[in-house]
């Protein structure tokens, strides 16, 4: 057989050896996984393409309107969960921390007054003082645990607490230190009482001030917290409606449908929402102001006259149990007893705070003990210029009959002082409670309805948007 001399035949294998392939042309390297940016591109441009189509476009717009109000009412449900953990810590922590700290004070400043009041007045010591000083020393002691159980581990308030509890029991070893030196008539006893007085001005008095300032700044911040409004859920609440009424008007213009049931029903869920939360927020931010002004400010006036008014007393017994054994110079440099100075200085806070106290009660049955509190403090005070007129006269015995004993004494005025700002503080303080409570009741259950409203707002949109888009299946 011939072969046409132009053609050339592949010279024939080797035995045993496979032909050989010949190698791939080289060519592009393979393609890179997309990056993000063109995950991103190519995502957007599917949605523009979604978007160029009716049905795609509803598609967006029903998603757009079941977020926006579920960020709607998640974010309600949040902010009104945090302004009544607010309202509640008011109601029933902080307030009640800051009126314990107050009667830490309260009670120390009295069981050292009347440990004063029962050493002037002698061997044996009266029972009733007696007694008015160990139920003052309980009473600090109970609050002190109370205010520890409930406070923070760390902080002002927790290291006062922990300073209290260890200068009590110094302070009150004290006391029956010059008790028992008083009883067996020696001098000595004065002067440990007077050292005692001095812990308890200088330590134990300003630790109840820390704890009594923190707890009440504690109340003050709580209760702005809670007054707070809530400016993201209202935005989005106006976000959401506008949103809503606009895809209404869109669906009205390309139906010529007047409404759409799904789209109406998240309209109103959405509005009732956006009602309760403003209704709600605006009824609990005036029981809350009410609170404040109407109790809490007047109870701050109210704890401060009776601590100055304790301040006073005590610092004007321990005159007379010092016999002017204590001196210090005044701005003249010359000599002054220091106690009496403390005494005018307290008695000095005492008639500005009951000034304060009484402008804020604005009448009614606690401006009129106020008013009864200033009339005794005015009869205080002219009697204490009696007893101190007695003393610098030699006569130490009827002085001293002039600030323990009987009606015609300054300890008389006194109890007068103390019983009309107790009478003071018990009104104002059911006045609190009242206003207080009331204002977190106008929260309670709007967290959980909004997030109720929200899911049906949500369903009603996206049932309104479906049913367009079964027109054009």
């Amino acid at each position: 057989m011939t072969y046409p001399s132009n053609v050339r035949t592949a010279p024939p294998a080797a035995p045993g050896r496979a032909p050989a392939r010949s190698s791939p042309a080289a060519g592009p390297s393979p393609e890179e996984p997309p990056t993000r940016t063109a995950a991103w591109a190519e995502g957007t441009e599917r949605l523009r393409a979604a978007a160029a189509t009716e049905p795609g476009r509803l598609r967006i717009i029903g998603a757009a309107l079941a977020l926006l109000v579920v960020a709607f009412g998640a974010v309600t449900a949040w902010e009104v969960s945090d302004r009544y953990s607010a309202a509640h810590d008011v109601v029933h922590r902080s307030q009640q921390l800051s009126a314990d700290a107050a009667g830490i004070y309260s009670s120390l400043a009295d069981a050292d007054t009347a440990a004063a009041s029962a050493f002037l007045s002698g061997a044996p010591e009266p029972v009733k003082l007696r007694d008015d000083y160990d139920e003052d020393i309980k009473a600090a002691s109970r609050l002190l645990i109370d205010a520890a159980s409930h406070t923070d581990s760390t902080g002002a308030s927790d290291e006062a607490i922990k300073k209290l509890n260890e200068g009590l029991p110094v302070y009150t070893g004290l006391i029956e230190q010059a008790r028992s030196y008083n009883r067996q008539g020696l001098p000595l006893g004065a002067a440990y009482l007077r050292y005692a007085n001095e812990r308890m001005t200088e330590d134990l008095l300003p630790e109840a001030k820390t704890l009594y300032d923190t707890e009440t700044g504690r109340l003050a911040a709580d209760n702005d917290r809670a007054r707070r409004w809530p400016y993201a859920s209202t935005a989005l609440a106006v976000l959401a409606l506008g949103v809503l009424c606009w895809a209404q008007r869109r669906d009205h213009r390309r139906t010529n449908r007047v409404f759409n049931l799904g789209l109406v029903c998240a309209t109103a869920a959405s509005l009732v929402l956006l009602v309760w939360l403003g209704v709600g927020q605006s009824l609990a931010r005036d029981n809350l102001n009410s609170a404040q002004e109407r109790g809490q400010a007047s109870l701050k006036e109210l704890n401060d006259a009776r601590i100055e008014s304790l301040k006073a007393r005590a610092n004007e017994n321990l005159t007379m149990v010092s016999l002017g054994a204590v001196i210090e110079k005044d701005s003249t440099g010359g000599d002054e007893d220091k106690y009496e100075k403390d005494y005018q200085t307290a008695m000095g806070e005492l008639d500005r705070a009951l000034a304060r106290a009484e402008k804020l009660a604005d009448g009614g049955p606690v401006g009129e003990q106020v008013g009864k509190a200033r009339a005794a403090y005015a009869q205080w005070q002219s009697r204490h210029k009696e007893a101190r007129a007695s003393d610098t006269a030699g006569d130490y015995r009827a002085a001293v009959t002039k600030v323990i004993d009987g009606k015609e004494s300054t300890g008389h005025s006194f109890g007068q002082v103390e019983k009309a700002l107790e009478t003071s503080l018990d009104e104002k303080q059911r006045d609190f409670e009242r206003f207080a409570a009331a204002g977190q009741s106008r929260l309670s259950g709007l967290a959980v309805g909004a997030g109720v409203l929200a899911l049906v707002a949500a369903a009603g949109a996206v049932l309104g948007i479906g049913r367009r888009l079964s027109e054009y299946r």
